[in-house]
């Protein structure tokens, strides 16, 4: 009797062990499986998205997460408006608006200020969950350390070129659970940017000057800016490239144009005075008795872009601005 009593009880302990173990690789098979689905989510953007929160590397290089479906939400940058909107996000507060087109979703939405005179207090006073600015702002940088000391979580953009439109559409979508509109406001744009890029790229490259003109300064634009990768990417041999000179010392030089003498001059401008600006062009080009003997604007090819593509960012209308600029270009690839 004694004999199978420790019987029973070796054969109680080996279940208890057996049940023990099953429920130990269990537990560990669940850990891995949360562990793997959080790496799995990571994307090509770098970012994670999981049940409640998204998380990434933002422009100021600080690892952000920020709760998903924020309701209250400041937007300090206009180019970052119609991005926040058309990808499911509400508004409480934005910076004024100068596009001069309506953006859907901001009616009646609270302004804290314009660019470079933004109100902090009114921006606090109106408790957002979520404000998002400018990481190439100082101005709107130096507001950071107050809105966390409030609890404000903040989102700070480099946006630059169209991979990070890309990168900011990816985000808003994740954050505002309308992952459905990805596909519209980026997978779409990107296909129909390669069919225009494929569409030219057998056609011969021509030889092209970027001119940035404000009321105060001409500059030169590389292919490392905004406008430039578009005519990087569509083949154009842009004249600054060549000089190696970093984007923020590009400095307007009429030797260096006259010099390469390209193909097309194309200009983007800044400033609601028109006039004003027109009348920088003139005083520091246009005056110039070499303007006139440029080949560009002998062929009448000195072009003026509009705003809308390209002064502001083209946003969702990218590829709109690259039809643009390859119909210019390669008129003979679009004329069926």
């Amino acid at each position: 009797m004694k004999g199978n009593k420790v019987l029973i009880l070796i054969l109680l302990l080996s279940i208890s062990a057996i049940y023990l173990v099953g429920c130990n690789t269990e537990t560990a098979d669940s850990s891995n499986k949360e562990v793997k689905e959080v790496v799995d989510s990571k994307d090509e953007f770098g970012i994670t998205i999981t049940e409640d929160n998204v998380s990434f590397v933002d422009g100021s290089g600080e690892e952000v997460s920020i709760h998903k479906n924020p309701k209250r939400v400041v937007v300090l940058f206009s180019s970052f408006l119609d991005i926040w909107t058309k990808n499911g996000g509400e508004l409480i507060g934005m910076v004024e608006d100068t596009s001069g087109s309506p953006i859907p979703g901001t009616e009646g939405v609270e302004t804290v200020g314009r660019t470079g005179a933004i109100s902090l207090e009114k921006i606090i006073s109106l408790e957002p969950d979520l404000v998002i600015l400018s990481s190439n702002t100082s101005s709107q940088m130096e507001m950071v350390p107050s809105l966390k000391q409030n609890n404000i979580p903040v989102i700070a953009f480099d946006y630059k070129f169209k991979e990070d439109y890309y990168k900011m559409v990816k985000l808003f979508t994740a954050i505002n659970e309308r992952e459905d509109l990805y596909e519209e406001n980026v997978l779409a744009i990107e296909k129909e940017i390669q069919e225009i890029v494929e569409k030219t790229s057998e056609e011969k490259p021509k030889k092209v000057f970027l001119m940035f003109a404000s009321s105060k300064s001409l500059e030169a634009r590389g292919s490392n800016s905004t406008v430039g990768e578009i005519f990087a990417d569509l083949n154009a041999v842009n004249i600054t490239d060549e000089s190696g000179v970093p984007f923020e010392d590009q400095s307007f030089s009429m030797e260096k144009l006259i010099e390469e003498d390209p193909e097309y001059i194309f200009v983007i401008t800044m400033g609601s005075d028109m006039e004003k600006v027109q009348d920088k062009i003139k005083a520091d080009a246009e005056s110039n008795p070499a303007w006139a003997s440029l080949s560009a604007v002998k062929n009448n090819k000195y072009i003026f872009l509009p705003k809308e593509l390209f002064t502001y960012k083209a946003n969702e209308r990218y590829a709109e601005a690259y039809e643009y600029v390859a119909k210019i270009l390669y008129p003979e690839a679009f004329s069926n």
